[in-house]
């Protein structure tokens, strides 16, 4: 045909009909155990629709609500038995004949209720075709709750065609029978279908039975109001949605009508390390029905550290309803609990601020990483970051930064590694200066993020160049040796360079207010924190890429004093030497440990020292 030849024209798409069946069947849902889910959720509609005209039409006697799930390994069949509406053959025809028909949204337009106890669940009207994901055939019979119905029996086999006849049934309602295939008998075993009503359907209000025996807890906290919810009752919920696991730390209530519906309890789970964080488990319920083990595209990444539960009636799925699609109002209730957890925190911390430091270790990584990744909880949060300080306190950067506004205007002192930083703590503490301790993994990352917010403040390590914090201005150290022509800074300069010619650093003599030390290892900033970030960044990383040192010699110590004297004496030049060298050995150590063959040399090194003491 040429393109002349063609002509506009419309039409119908044709689908063939016997091609859907094998695409449900093996395609629609993506396990298979989701049957129970779907065809348990389609019987508790059937009741929740079946009340609603009870109370719209002022009908009586009515059965009361009640799902059965009956096991027949004799027979190799489930069935599921509710006490709802009932189905008579129109309405078969209508919608269970005609695929992917939801009667759902034609109900809720006819007997509407805002009360979210009677919320109607099914969207898309293929919840009852995943039946035959476990089985070779189906039945549903049911009687319908109008006068005068016949009761019905229609079966299929899992083609495209059925048998719709007059049943037996002789109570309202409907019973599903599954005829399960041989590879799916498992789910005849009253201990799989116990636990796969816990899983997907336990917090349905409606009491759920296999084989007679009430299998479901009924009763989500989630619903209730915070007011009316005591803590034994949030704590035995929690091991209830998480059996045998430690108390949580605490917990957030969420309670929303508008301007979306969202309900949940969310709770902060006692961390025993900072990567615990991944094993956090939000569950997604839609209308009390389980959706996903992890709300993974509610909740903000930096919050999946949370166990809990939340139920958001009106979030968009997909037909399988394991999966959500991409929505503005998704992301509207991401922030909603961010400002939630934001506000729950800022409350521990104005209430009850003892309680706020002692959850402090197991809630700090995710409050870092969510202020790194979200600026909205930054926003909220910053001034709600705590540090444990040299004081023995807890303080917030705002405090900190108050408290020191004399002596360290617009700086702050950290300590990345309390134990092996030790001297240089003590040198801090020895001038009234408080230093702020961050030893978390996350910590050198976090650092830089404040500045860049806040970049009047700066940090400073404790390893850093402090010179002027801690050297001694007001002495005559620069007087000039006549004989030769150099000050004593300039002498033990040289000392120092000459005895460890071998080593790349800088050396740089102060006169420090401590007389008690004789060096130190100083840092630039910039590299001390590139250090610490490689550390946990590339683990082939060159060790020394970093290490560009400086020695700080301190003039007013008397060791020092000792090694100029020592140093003009030429039978004693050599013990000078080994001095400089132990005394830069000793400032190593107090800036790191010292491994292999420097360890060795430093022990040899001190033994020879001491045998010439003992000689003397």
């Amino acid at each position: 045909m040429t393109n002349e030849e063609i002509k506009t024209e419309t039409g119908t798409l044709d689908i063939h009909s016997e091609n859907i069946m094998p695409i449900i069947k093996k395609w629609l849902y993506s396990e298979k155990e989701i049957f129970l889910r779907e065809v348990v959720s389609n019987a508790f509609d059937a009741i929740t629709k079946l009340r609603r005209i009870a109370d719209s039409e002022k009908l009586a006697n009515i059965p009361a609500p009640l799902i059965n799930i009956v096991p027949d390994e004799k027979e190799k069949t489930l069935t599921i038995k509710d006490t709802g509406l009932g189905l008579d053959a129109e309405e078969v025809k209508k919608y269970i004949n005609q695929i992917a028909f939801s009667g759902a949204e034609e109900f809720v337009n006819k007997y509407y209720a805002k009360d979210e106890q009677s919320q109607i669940i099914g969207h898309f009207g293929l919840g009852f075709y995943s039946a035959f994901m476990v089985s070779k055939k189906v039945e549903i019979s049911s009687l319908s709750y109008k006068e005068a119905a016949e009761p019905i029996l229609w079966s299929c086999d899992g083609s495209t065609t059925y048998e719709l006849k007059v049943g037996q049934k002789k109570d309202i309602g409907t019973d599903i029978i599954l005829y399960l295939d041989d590879e799916n008998l498992e789910f005849l075993k009253e201990d799989r279908l116990k636990e796969l009503v816990k899983r997907f359907s336990n917090f349905l209000p409606v009491e759920i039975q296999v084989n007679g025996v009430k299998s479901n807890y009924m009763d989500p906290l989630w619903a209730k109001q915070p007011k009316d919810v005591d803590k034994e009752a949030y704590l035995a919920f929690y091991q209830e949605l998480f059996p045998f696991s430690q108390p949580p730390l605490f917990w957030i209530h969420l309670n929303v009508d508008y301007p979306f519906n969202l309900k949940g309890i969310l709770y902060f789970p006692k961390l025993m390390h900072e990567m615990d964080a991944k094993k956090g488990e939000v569950k997604l319920f839609c209308n009390q029905v389980f959706v996903s083990d992890h709300a993974k595209e509610v909740l903000p990444e930096f919050l999946t550290l949370l166990r809990g539960a939340i139920d958001c009636p009106d979030i968009p799925l997909n037909v399988s309803r394991s999966y959500l699609q991409n929505d503005p109002y998704v992301k509207k209730i991401s922030n909603h609990i961010v400002k939630k957890v934001a506000d729950k925190l800022k409350e521990l911390f104005t209430s009850d601020r003892a309680d706020y430091e002692k959850f402090w270790e197991d809630i700090h990584p995710f409050i870092k990483y969510g202020m790194m990744n979200n600026s909205e909880f930054y926003d909220r949060m910053a001034d709600y970051v705590i540090f444990k300080a040299s004081t023995d306190s807890s303080t917030t950067i705002p405090e900190y930064l108050e408290r020191n506004k004399e002596k360290l205007p617009n700086t702050v002192l950290y300590c990345s590694d309390k134990e092996t930083q030790s001297t240089y703590i003590e040198m801090c503490k020895s001038q009234g200066l408080e230093v702020l301790f961050t030893h978390a993994i996350i910590d050198s990352h976090f650092i830089s993020l404040l500045e860049s917010k806040n970049t009047e403040t700066k940090w400073k390590s404790v390893e850093s160049d402090l010179s002027e914090y801690f050297v001694d201005t007001s002495g005559d150290s620069e007087v000039v040796d006549p004989e030769t022509n150099k000050t004593a800074k300039d002498r033990l300069a040289d000392l120092y360079t000459e005895a460890l010619k071998a080593e790349k650093l800088t050396i740089k003599v102060e006169t420090l207010k401590d007389s008690q030390i004789s060096a130190m290892i100083v840092q630039p900033e910039h590299s001390k924190r590139m250090k610490n970030m490689g550390m946990f960044m590339s683990a082939g990383m060159p060790q020394d890429m970093f290490n560009d040192y400086t020695l700080v010699v301190n003039a007013n110590n008397k060791v020092n004093q000792n090694v100029l004297q020592l140093s003009a004496n030429a039978e004693k030049a050599a013990l000078a030497t080994d001095i400089c060298q132990q005394v830069y050995d000793l400032a190593l150590m107090a800036y790191q440990p010292l491994t292999g063959e420097k360890i060795q040399k430093f022990l040899s090194r001190a033994q020879a020292l001491l045998g010439q003491i003992s000689d003397n």
